[in-house]
């Protein structure tokens, strides 16, 4: 194309101007011969650092003086964080883009002094300015830290008001011990640091900030994000068609289908930054599209029974189920009797201490007695929050979770550049010797065993027609029994994978058992 040049107005904060450049560098690429130029905006946001903007008067405070430029001409389109744009938009602006979504999560950062805090029972100071974060996190990481099996050892976590861009934040928890600007800890979104890390202005600073810093990524399903957390919108003058042309080739229909359905949610609450409320839809390869929100008054004794049910929109609709239903479920099926494997143990306890990376496949893959052996620099990551709170009660530090989802669905997450860990063939896994052969990490350690029983109590009856499978030490001990035309379902990951291998006919993919039941209407 011709040479032509477009200015885009931008907040002029370190993150602002970062994810703007990314924008600008995308464009270019995508468009030969076309410049960028970033125009630095002051905002009234930017400006009050001192108050919650919640105790303010007025809207629009990251906003107003960007949009005046562009409808003034001054610029040619506008790059904003989705999240803090109202819910009602002058019809003068057209929303010609919204590029791909970074990872929309919350992550918590935490003082290099944060573990012995916790040891020695100390309550921990955490910062943030979202009302949302103050109702979800207090009671998330009362139950994600690492604390003493008895509940008076619980760790104790109280928010406070922080304000301040990222790198002012971060500085917070390098402040000495005893100094009125320390605190333990703060929440961020995680799609605002990976942003930074990748701008080349910042990754340096960033990285020696981060480097001694203990961290959680939180889980949707405990902490679902502010609607459109993680999305950028590119606005410009409705009457700009050649611009809006140009911005629409980083268009990504999954984030703009995903955030129109969290804003619709918030317009439902009456729209405004300050609502104590959370949603986060996420697409699953295989699976669909799985809906996490949550509600201020849900209390945060709602994780203890499994934490927030996504809604799911399969990826293909479920036909109704034909004919007399008899279903079988593995989940409620008393578990098998476990057994340590001895070998496997001594292989941990030798592994543990050198661990890159850590990922606890089941809460009694870690054998007892081990927890203190692991490397207190390795990432540990685990399936879903029930791994979590265990391994958390016997003292380990969990950097996150899959949410019940698969290794995987978590991987996306764990490549994020951010986070800085190790390929796949430099991690530990942890698991049952039935599921051993399914891994393809450095090194896989089979810790434990399900106890072949002979009785067959529990086992699915002849005439089943609907089977949900819990494990895969379930299905290699009864699917002989299955009568040939039956129903099969599992959760997501390595049990999905091995009945897949073992050639199963009529196998479906549910994010949750109760999923499951509800198609069955049982």
């Amino acid at each position: 194309m011709a040479s032509r040049a477009l200015k885009l107005g931008t907040r002029r904060s370190a993150l602002a101007r970062a994810q703007s450049a990314a924008v600008a560098r995308q464009l270019e690429h995508l468009h030969p011969g076309l410049e960028v130029e970033l125009v630095g905006i002051e905002t009234r946001g930017d400006r009050i650092i001192d108050r919650p903007l919640s105790a303010i008067e007025g809207k629009e405070f990251f906003t107003a003086e960007i949009d005046a430029a562009l409808l003034a001409g001054e610029v040619d389109f506008t790059v904003h964080s989705y999240k803090d744009l109202r819910l009602e938009r002058s019809a003068r602006f057209l929303l010609a883009a919204v590029p791909r979504r970074e990872q929309p999560r919350d992550i918590a950062l935490f003082a290099p002094d944060a573990r012995t805090r916790l040891a020695a029972g100390h309550e921990l100071r955490i910062g943030s300015s979202s009302p949302r974060r103050a109702s979800f996190v207090p009671p998330l990481l009362q139950r994600l830290l690492p604390h003493g099996a008895a509940a008076a050892a619980a760790p104790r976590v109280r928010l406070v008001e922080l304000r301040g861009n990222v790198d002012s934040r971060l500085r917070r928890l390098h402040e000495p011990r005893g100094a009125a600007r320390h605190l333990d800890g703060v929440v961020l979104a995680f799609a605002g640091l990976a942003r930074l890390w990748a701008d080349a202005a910042n990754h340096g600073p960033l990285r020696e900030l981060l480097a001694p810093l203990p961290r959680m990524v939180l889980p949707l399903s405990g902490c679902p994000a502010a609607p459109a957390q993680g999305a950028l919108a590119l606005e410009c003058r409705r009457d700009d068609a050649v611009t809006a042309a140009l911005l629409r080739a980083i268009d990504d229909a999954a984030t703009r289908r995903a955030v129109d359905v969290e804003r619709e949610l918030l317009a439902q609450r009456g729209g405004g930054c300050h609502q104590r409320f959370g949603a986060t839809q996420i697409q699953v390869p295989g699976l669909g599209t799985l809906l996490y929100r949550r509600e201020a008054e849900q209390s945060g004794d709602a994780l203890d029974a499994g934490a927030v049910q996504p809604q799911w929109t399969p990826e293909s609709p479920l036909e109704t189920p034909p004919g007399t239903v008899v279903a079988w479920d593995g989940s409620a099926i008393a578990r098998t009797a476990l057994e340590s494997i001895d070998a496997g143990g001594a292989q941990s306890r030798e592994r543990l201490p050198l661990a890159e990376a850590l990922f606890v496949t089941h809460r009694h893959a870690l054998p007892d007695g081990d927890a203190p052996l692991i490397n207190p620099a390795a990432s540990v990551w685990v399936p879903g929050l029930d791994t979590w709170r265990t391994l958390a009660a016997r003292g380990v530090w969990v950097e996150g979770c899959a949410e019940g989802l698969g290794f995987a669905a978590l991987q996306p997450l764990l490549a994020e550049p951010l986070l800085n860990l190790p390929p796949l063939d430099r991690w530990t896994v942890l698991t049952h010797a039935e599921a051993a052969a399914g891994w393809a990490a450095g090194e896989v350690i089979a810790t434990y065993r399900h106890r072949p029983e002979r009785e067959a109590a529990g086992a699915p009856p002849p005439a089943a027609t609907h089977l949900y499978w819990h494990s895969s030490a379930q299905f290699e001990r009864w699917h002989g029994r299955v009568r040939p035309d039956a129903h099969h379902a599992c959760g997501p990951g390595k049990t999905y994978e091995r009945l897949r291998r073992s050639g199963v006919q009529n196998l479906r993919m549910f994010p949750q058992v109760t999923h499951w039941r509800e198609w069955l209407g049982l």
